[in-house]
């Protein structure tokens, strides 16, 4: 465990400010959105919303798991709104964004566990915006296959599906979540021709020779897009900071993951999920699919 909480000088984010910050949270607020920037406490809200960019979460802000990591609130769900689907996708037309990360709360109460929402927000936003990338960033459905291809039917651009962490602490860390799952979730996404993307922790408590494993499986997985940051304990009943990772460490682990076979890496202290997402679509030539369309 960390012996101190202080956080190092690489980990200074960008606060808030500007039009463009202003906009954005305008936005999210008249369309009663919720984005993971907020429930999630990401470090990259200042600069991603000053950007004009942000990451949508549905199917409501309470999550049916507790994993040790994750910020949002947990608890039995009471929300169920239709009507959301249209209300991103109106969002995204007003943001005028490229690229759109979707996420969600993981909604194990629900018989499909969201799938049948997940569909409709992703073919409304691509009929209301059709030259706009769509990125999905779902839970694993409890490995049911049906669920996942009734996401993937509605043909989002990228399926992105975070591991979080290494094989031997996903039980502390994820609770409820598997490894051979989340990577079932991105082969089964990988074997319908979607490109792939995937989310890594690091300093939560794993070791060395763990990550270049989990490095080598994601390769062999054929996943095309990893990111890799620090993780950051979200209060004092989430599992402590392990320790703080060097830039240079982040940069040794990108040339690994690059050496071993993934296509494309983010690797940094702040980097998260959805961090320059709409870079990576530029750099898979999505974007420029969408714009012929």
């Amino acid at each position: 465990m960390l012996e101190s909480a202080r956080k190092p000088d690489w980990l200074r984010a960008r606060l808030p400010n500007g039009p463009d910050y202003l906009e954005t949270r305008r936005n999210v607020d008249e369309h009663k959105l919720h984005t993971v920037c907020q429930s999630a406490q990401c470090p990259n809200l200042g600069e991603c919303w000053s950007r004009g960019t942000a990451t949508v979460m549905i199917l409501g802000n309470v999550c049916t798991r507790s994993c040790a990591f994750c910020a949002v609130q947990t608890g039995r769900p009471t929300e169920l709104d239709l009507g959301e689907p249209a209300r991103v996708a109106e969002s995204i037309a007003r943001m005028r964004l490229r690229h759109v990360v979707i996420t969600s709360v993981a909604r194990d109460d629900l018989r499909d566990g969201g799938a049948s929402v997940w569909a409709a927000t992703v073919r409304a936003t691509r009929n209301r915006n059709p030259r706009t990338t769509i990125e999905v960033l779902p839970a694993d459905f409890r490995g049911e296959q049906e669920h996942l291809d009734t996401l993937l039917d509605a043909r989002p651009d990228i399926l992105n599906h975070n591991l979080e962490t290494v094989e031997r602490l996903q039980r502390p860390i994820r609770k409820t979540a598997r490894y051979d799952r989340s990577f079932w979730v991105l082969r089964h996404a990988k074997s319908r021709g979607f490109v792939t993307k995937t989310g890594v922790m690091l300093g939560i408590g794993e070791r060395e020779e763990e990550i270049d494993r989990l490095l080598r499986d994601i390769a062999a997985a054929d996943v095309d897009i990893l990111t890799l940051g620090q993780y950051l304990q979200p209060s004092k009943d989430h599992a402590p900071i392990d320790r703080w990772v060097h830039p240079d460490e982040f940069a040794r682990w990108k040339a690994r993951a690059l050496e071993v076979g993934v296509r494309h890496v983010e690797s940094g202290p702040l980097v998260r999920s959805s961090y320059k997402a709409d870079e990576q679509a530029v750099r898979f030539d999505l974007l420029a699919r969408r714009a012929g369309a």
